[in-house]
């Protein structure tokens, strides 16, 4: 294709609107347009390479044996309510009605859908296992719509179910999704790692997430560099860096003191001298309607995902002020457990064994000092705790780290949550009515673009993998004044086409920087420069990543980008 002819409507400054980079450059390189808040517009450049993404998706996923469709992206409320999500999605979930007054919505995800299809025409085992994927247009209400393509209400997803007979079928199913995820991650040239995730609103038994780090990311991952051991933030285990100074010894009871105007955890260690570690931060949730006390060690944070598991539901949310009043006879920061009969407590396992503690006396502006878990109190101890930086790896002892990343695919073992709550029976060898097990297993197709930004973007734009860039060469001659340059740059262009590769002519009537600048940019992985050196039958092969320029013979240019292209498309 020639540039002179294209839309690429690339800007010379960043957006202030963008605050990651990948938003920046998508922006600036004219890949994409807002529309509306978390609402994008994929011009020519966006297409392309999302194109590129998916084609390697489907690529993949045919390879496994899956089969695709496409699933309306408009879904009768009644088939989310058999499956009891219509309530559980809350506002995230854009609602609708007809003109005759029915209830419906955008499609956030298929499992519904697929699931219907399951029930009507799956009847006997000989008919299993089964993978559907579509991939489709997808679409969340995010109620703080933010960096770019990341955060968005509407977005592109590879989904994809499997239907077995029995959990050996599915584990099968679950590692043939996991390998052809490796396999379309790795030549979408993307740098990542897979890690046990929490299940979430999919429910399931099992989930992995692959992740790429990138300081743009909005989720944390756990890693221990010793043993290999990861997991994202919600489903981490570690075991607890060790408190800051030893707990006072001896058989000590609780002992009242005053803390006036003290709340804060900080607050109280610094009145104390005593660091954060020696103190028991005390939260109060609503769970199902019902009051807990949830308690921490001082410097740590409640995990709220471990914290539903722990009271077997999501519907849960922080207590009011004036309900914590009326249990307690104190407000926050001055509550604790000692005394508390009028409701579940909730402990972290960090706190078993621990002794003589400083916790809230549930008056306002005192404390009690040698409070022991266990015996001043009753609890029920359950691992409620974010893992944090210099904890210890649970698999190895090894020190664990943090690190930002971005999601770009999820895959989970449903189990029966869908096949069952909406009625999908099969016969089995023996004739007898069995339900099938199912997973799910979705790929972000813009979050492997922005992650690919993220990951190799440099000052001057972006640096494309070649598998997932919109161009493999831009063949740029210096002087289209020069009959030699333009007819050089024409033969080259053709000869790299007539080679499979797929290359774009800067045929545009602009200063060479100009066209430099835009190339650099946009991304694509090399250039050919055409300038002086031709009078020696020579051009400059240029690649993107790094910089790195060659001289090359000007009659074999298109053959040197070709065996490149081909290398990098390999992996």
């Amino acid at each position: 294709m020639r540039w002179s002819r294209l839309f690429i409507p690339t800007l010379r400054e960043d957006p202030a609107e963008a605050e990651v980079i990948s938003h920046k450059l998508l922006l600036r390189a004219g890949y994409i347009r807002q529309l509306a808040a978390g609402i994008y517009n994929y011009l020519f450049l966006a297409r392309r390479s999302l194109n590129r993404i998916v084609q390697i998706v489907r690529e993949e996923m045919d390879a496994i044996g899956a089969q695709e469709m496409l699933l309306p992206a408009l879904n009768p409320a009644e088939i989310w309510q058999e499956s009891g999500r219509w309530e559980i999605m809350g506002n995230d979930m854009f609602r609708l009605k007809d003109r005759n007054g029915h209830d419906l919505c955008l499609g956030m995800t298929h499992e519904e859908v697929m699931t219907v299809i399951a029930r009507n025409e799956l009847h006997s085992y000989k008919q299993l296992p089964q993978i559907w994927y579509q991939i489709q247009t997808k679409f969340r209400d995010e109620p703080r719509p933010r960096s770019g393509l990341m955060r968005v209400r509407q977005f592109i997803m590879k989904d994809s179910y499997s239907f077995d007979m029995d959990a050996a079928g599915l584990d099968q199913a679950y590692q043939k999704h996991y390998d052809a995820y490796c396999r379309i991650f790795s030549r979408c040239g993307l740098q990542y790692l897979a890690v046990e995730a929490h299940t979430g609103a999919m429910g399931g038994s099992l989930s992995h997430e692959f992740m790429v780090k990138s300081p743009a990311g909005e989720d944390w991952v756990v890693e221990c560099p010793k043993c290999g051991y990861s997991a994202n933030l919600e489903k981490a285990v570690s075991r607890p860096a060790p408190p800051q100074a030893p707990d006072p010894e001896g058989d000590l009871s609780p002992e009242e003191f005053h803390t006036p105007g003290r709340k804060t955890i900080a607050e109280v260690a610094e009145f104390t001298n005593l660091p954060e570690t020696s103190q028991i931060k005390s939260l109060v949730m609503v769970a199902k309607g019902e009051p807990v006390l949830v308690l921490l060690r001082g410097d740590h944070q409640l995990s709220e995902t471990k914290f539903a598991a722990a009271v077997g539901t999501s519907d849960f949310r922080p207590a009011h002020p004036e309900e914590i009043v009326n249990w307690f006879g104190a407000s926050a920061g001055s509550l604790g457990p000692v005394g508390v009969k009028n409701m579940r407590i909730l402990a972290d396992l960090a706190l078993e064994g621990r002794r003589n503690m400083i916790a809230g006396a549930n008056r306002d502006d005192y404390h009690l000092r040698h409070v022991t878990p266990g015996e001043d109190f009753e609890a029920q101890f359950s691992d409620l705790r974010h893992a944090a930086s210099g904890d210890a790896c649970v698999e190895c002892g090894g020190e664990i780290t943090l690190s930002k990343a971005i999601e770009i695919g999820h895959i989970f073992k449903l189990g029966y949550r869908y096949s069952d709550s909406m009625g999908v029976r099969v016969l089995n060898a023996e004739g007898k009515e069995v339900t099938p097990i199912m997973g799910c297993y979705g790929i972000g197709i813009e979050r492997i673009l922005t992650a690919a930004v993220e990951l190799y973007a440099d000052a001057d734009g972006m640096a494309l993998p070649t598998a997932i860039a919109p161009f493999h060469v831009v063949i740029t001659p210096v002087n289209l004044g020069d009959a030699a340059q333009r007819e050089a740059a024409e033969k080259i262009y053709q000869e790299c086409l007539d080679a499979g590769v797929d290359a774009l002519l800067d045929d545009r009537d602009e200063r060479p920087g100009v066209k430099f600048k835009d190339a650099d940019l946009i991304g694509i992985p090399y250039r050919i420069t055409v300038g002086k050196k031709l009078a020696q039958g020579k051009v400059e092969l240029v690649t993107r990543r790094g910089k790195q320029t060659a001289e090359v013979e000007a009659a074999n240019a298109a053959r040197c980008v070709a065996e490149r292209v081909q290398l990098d498309l390999r992996g």
